[in-house]
């Protein structure tokens, strides 16, 4: 499992926009403050918004801004959005039975590996990240 730069990315601008949630943040200062192209970062944004994790906003004061409190948002969702489902081990991780699962011993490794994984992205939330509660 390898989250790519989108992820990344994506939990880093969403980590800034929620210690400010009131500031209306522009694609090219996100971009500048996380030294990325304008162009990325803007694609990595339509993701998010289309998902509903960010509000757009056109205009002269136009921008962008979390859609929902910070404690409402987790990084799974985050990472849902930019990398899809995350896996371990394919077979495990899509239920795709193979001719070894029946005699396969690592099966219930990757399965846990699986549900630890998920079930922490899934429970820590921005807030967690921006107030450093995670342990």
């Amino acid at each position: 499992m390898k989250i790519s730069t989108k992820g990344t990315y994506a939990l880093r601008i969403m980590t800034d926009m929620a210690i400010s949630p009131d500031v209306t943040w522009t694609a090219l200062s996100l971009a500048e403050k996380n030294n990325l192209s304008v162009k990325y970062l803007e694609r990595i944004i339509s993701m998010l918004v289309k998902g509903n994790l960010l509000k757009s906003f056109r205009g002269s004061a136009g921008g962008y801004k979390l859609a929902r409190n910070p404690k409402d948002i987790t990084i799974g969702q985050i990472l849902a959005l930019t990398e899809g489902k995350l896996q371990t081990v394919g077979c495990v991780s899509m239920g795709i039975e193979c001719d070894m699962m029946p005699k396969c011993l690592t099966a219930n490794v990757w399965a846990k590996l699986d549900r630890v994984v998920n079930d922490f992205l899934n429970s820590t939330t921005l807030e967690d990240v921006v107030k450093k509660k995670i342990k």
